[in-house]
């Protein structure tokens, strides 16, 4: 084995050697990174006895999509894998396509990995990516969070998401794949100077000159994930002092929301918009800071799918109405990510939003001692056009809403992130 091969595999077994899986998933394009994370984790899972699933995403949109995920199939079929594909249709040709394929690729890959109860899905991220996200963090004048880059642990859509090679430089990647005379295919868009990541690349060329290397800047990533930590830990703690739960809102004191240290502040309103906005990602920073300012002067503003609504001493953090208008679910499913209605079995009923027509039928919606703004956004039990319940407002006996994770679910999100 080569310098660059028992260095890649010590990095990988190490991180791993923190929290093995059981079973882990592998997302694979069949570019030179992800085939040798494949080659890599093969080779440990023989030693480790731990079982690999493979899956490729298919965009649907480049002709070659099709062949790079039959050339990873049959590399995971040599090496005793098992190997599925996963195709997107949902690009409709308007918006952002890298944050919506993006989006799309970590939907698909957490479904899998639901589906097929693997521990962890393992992807194929760098200290060359790291070190390119860090640049691109910069032109956008990020703080702590955005400078931390990329976690290297961390949950999303119900999936464990893991990045093992990120101490890992891609040109020791390349080097361990000729060794082992492995082949794989490089992604013409990588020599696209449309795309920012490529011309990022073409940046860090230039600081590699000036000293400032993929391994420094990945340094200066890890350094930032420390602070950001350490700040998460903080926000957790005063949340616990100013905020609570309200069956589904988050209520924040305002007078102990004031007193705090501006970024503390500024976390704990970012999650609870997150939380009850259940959004993947947070509105930009700019967007947060003109809430806060907003909030500080008692204006009631809505962002990020949540009613930011002024009271005489609190914050009430509640879902915006129109955000939850046209969700359906049947009754027994999860609604809006985070609600469970449980009651008599009613046939051809669905769960839908409450809204002002069924917040008219409750007559004694007053009584739950919940704001009519709060309530017009949680989930009713309707037959057609007919509310047959409407917990949260008090309509409807037998009828119960359930907070999945309960309120502990908010306080969670505030706890630092893997890295």
């Amino acid at each position: 084995m080569t310098a660059d091969a028992e260095t890649a595999f010590e990095k990988l077994t190490g991180f791993l050697a923190t929290s093995p899986p059981g079973r882990l998933g592998v997302a694979v394009s069949g570019g030179g990174d992800s085939v040798a994370l494949l080659l890599l984790l093969s080779d440990w899972a023989r030693a480790d006895g731990t079982e690999l699933a493979i899956a490729t995403v298919d965009h649907g949109l480049r002709p070659e999509a099709a062949q790079e995920a039959d050339f990873v199939a049959g590399l995971a079929a040599r090496l005793g894998h098992d190997h599925v594909t996963l195709r997107w249709e949902g690009w409709d040709g308007t918006g952002n396509l890298q944050d919506s394929a993006r989006r799309a690729r970590y939907g698909l890959l957490a479904s899998w990995a639901r589906e097929a109860q693997l521990d962890a899905v393992a992807l194929a991220h760098t200290r060359d990516d790291q070190a390119e996200t860090v640049v691109m963090q910069l032109r956008r004048a990020a703080g702590v969070d955005g400078l931390a880059a990329m976690p290297a642990r961390w949950w999303q859509e119900g999936c464990g998401f893991i990045r093992p090679l990120l101490g890992v430089g891609r040109d020791e990647l390349r080097n361990y794949l000729r060794d082992r005379g492995q082949a794989w295919i490089e992604d013409p868009s990588n020599a696209d100077r449309g795309f920012e990541r490529v011309r990022t690349r073409d940046a860090l060329a230039v600081l590699d000159g000036l000293g400032i290397t993929a391994k420094v800047l990945a340094q200066v990533a890890a350094h930032m994930a420390k602070a950001r930590e350490a700040l998460d830990w903080h926000a957790y703690l005063e949340a616990r002092v100013v905020t609570r739960v309200d069956r589904g809102d988050v209520v924040i004191d305002r007078k102990g929301w004031r007193a705090l240290n501006d970024e503390i502040a500024r976390r704990i309103i970012r999650a609870a918009l997150l939380w009850v906005g259940r959004a993947p990602y947070p509105p930009r920073r700019a967007k947060q800071e003109q809430l806060i300012e907003a909030v500080k002067q008692g204006t009631t503003v809505t962002l990020a799918g949540c009613l930011v609504r002024i009271e005489p001493e609190a914050i009430r953090i509640c879902r915006e109405a129109a955000a939850v208008t046209e969700l359906r679910a049947p009754l027994g499913e999860l609604w809006d990510g985070r609600w469970r209605v449980i009651g008599p079995v009613e046939e051809g009923a669905e769960l839908r939003a409450l809204g002002e027509d069924g917040l008219r039928q409750c007559l004694d919606w007053r009584e739950s001692g919940l704001p009519s703004s709060s309530l017009v956004a949680t989930p009713a039990v309707w037959r057609g056009g007919i509310l047959l319940a409407a917990p949260l407002a008090g309509f409807g006996p037998g009828w119960k809403a359930e907070l999945e994770g309960g309120a502990e679910g908010f306080f969670a999100t505030i706890l630092p992130r893997g890295n």
